[in-house]
């Protein structure tokens, strides 16, 4: 089947078997390997992307589900030459141990982050629960997104910020669902 994929802004187009993942092809065809592969079934994160606008695992969407996306992998995330705020972080605060993991760490992240800016330490690790590390307690990656939180912004919970101010990610969820029903 004949695709286009529009991946950190240039269209890629392949003819793929109804089969392929999309981290195969993001992978083979368009020759980014930013994004692992890592259990084929979507319990470890490795392979994390952002597919229109959300953080999607490329293992378990096919090519073929992708066609007409737009993804952003963790090659995606600079620009021009200048590291993302998630990535800085994870870079200053050593967030990764082997690395395997890291990309989509960082990509699970930034959608967090953005979702819920004022974002307390245990909404960090509830938010990452779908993405394993297995070389590092999670420490200096919870530091990590925490530091990248206050890039997005300022005025954090992180830093300064009164306690009455903060909303829990579950808070944050609990309401989406309340506005969902009505």
């Amino acid at each position: 089947m004949e695709i286009s994929i529009k991946i950190n802004g240039k269209s890629y187009e392949g003819d793929v078997e109804p089969r392929t993942l999309l981290v195969d092809f993001i992978r083979e065809d368009a020759g980014l390997t930013g994004t692992n592969v890592g259990c084929d079934t979507s319990q470890c994160g490795s392979c994390t992307v952002h597919m229109n606008g959300s953080a999607a695992k490329s293992c378990t969407v096919l090519a073929v589900q992708a066609d007409g996306a737009s993804i952003t992998t963790i090659e995606g995330l600079a620009t021009n030459g200048e590291l993302h705020a998630m990535q800085q972080a994870f870079t200053e605060k050593h967030g990764l141990q082997c690395g395997f993991c890291t990309p989509g760490m960082i990509m699970a992240a930034v959608k967090l982050v953005e979702s819920h800016p004022d974002i307390e330490e245990d909404d960090i690790r509830h938010g990452l629960e779908g993405n394993l590390c297995r070389c590092t307690g999670y420490e200096n990656i919870v530091r990590a997104v925490a530091e990248g939180s206050r890039q997005f912004d300022p005025h954090s919970p992180w830093e300064t910020e009164p306690a009455e101010h903060k909303i829990t990610l579950r808070e944050a969820e609990r309401r989406a669902r309340e506005r969902s029903r009505t």
